[in-house]
């Protein structure tokens, strides 16, 4: 019970290890960079001393610039040491991330092996064939529902006798009754030399009437 209990305290330090280490660093790095502020506060100071005592005291702008040196030196480590901290934090977050990504692989490479772990090839080719099977029938009953006609087919001899019937039975009925038969049918029912004989005589009327409007019209030019 103890060993678990300590294992698990083991195994969980080991997990939190990477996220302490970066949170170190970082807190390491913050300190740094405000140290790099501050000499850099402090060599813009001193180089302001030196150039306003240049030209009248050279001693204490000799000494600005000491100390200016001095400060460009620490400057020149603190970055040194910035650098090697903010590679070192890129280092412990690429290799956790690598670690989680190799985790997360490995759950998904069990989760796919439960879940395939009863599934075999044969089982797949007989549940595809079974579903192939339903499709063609499925296929086949719907051909047969919209192949089967619901009603009789309708005579078409039939309806044309019926229709001949009825037009037939309308001519009889126009026959008994003179009256109201259309003068347009009357005409249509003359004989053709009749009507041949009509349009001659109309002609020759339209004639007529284009040679005295001929004649009308020289007559009003010889004037």
């Amino acid at each position: 019970m103890w060993g678990t209990w300590f294992g698990g305290n083991s195994a969980q330090r080991r997990k939190d290890a990477p996220k302490k280490a970066i949170l170190d660093l970082r807190q390491q790095l913050d300190m740094l960079q405000k140290r790099e502020r501050h000499l850099e506060n402090q060599m813009a100071n001193e180089d302001k001393k030196a150039r306003d005592n240049v030209s009248t005291n050279k001693t204490a702008a000799r000494a600005a610039l000491k100390r200016k040196k001095q400060h460009e030196h620490s400057l020149e480590q603190t970055n040194g040491q910035i650098s090697m901290l903010e590679q070192q934090i890129y280092s412990i977050e690429s290799a956790n991330i690598n670690q989680e990504t190799l985790a997360a692989m490995k759950n998904a490479g069990a989760a796919m092996k439960t879940i395939h772990g009863k599934m075999t090839m044969e089982d797949v080719d007989v549940t595809m064939e079974q579903l192939r099977e339903q499709h063609e029938l499925t296929q086949e009953i719907g051909n047969a529902i919209t192949s089967m006609p619901i009603t009789e087919p309708i005579d078409e001899d039939e309806l044309e006798t019926e229709l001949a019937d009825m037009e037939q039975e309308k001519l009889n009925e126009r026959m008994l009754d003179p009256g109201t038969v259309p003068v347009a049918d009357n005409l249509g029912r003359m004989p053709n030399a009749v009507q041949g004989e009509g349009k001659s005589k109309a002609q020759a009327v339209e004639e007529d009437d284009e040679e005295a409007e001929l004649r009308k019209l020289q007559a009003e030019m010889a004037m």
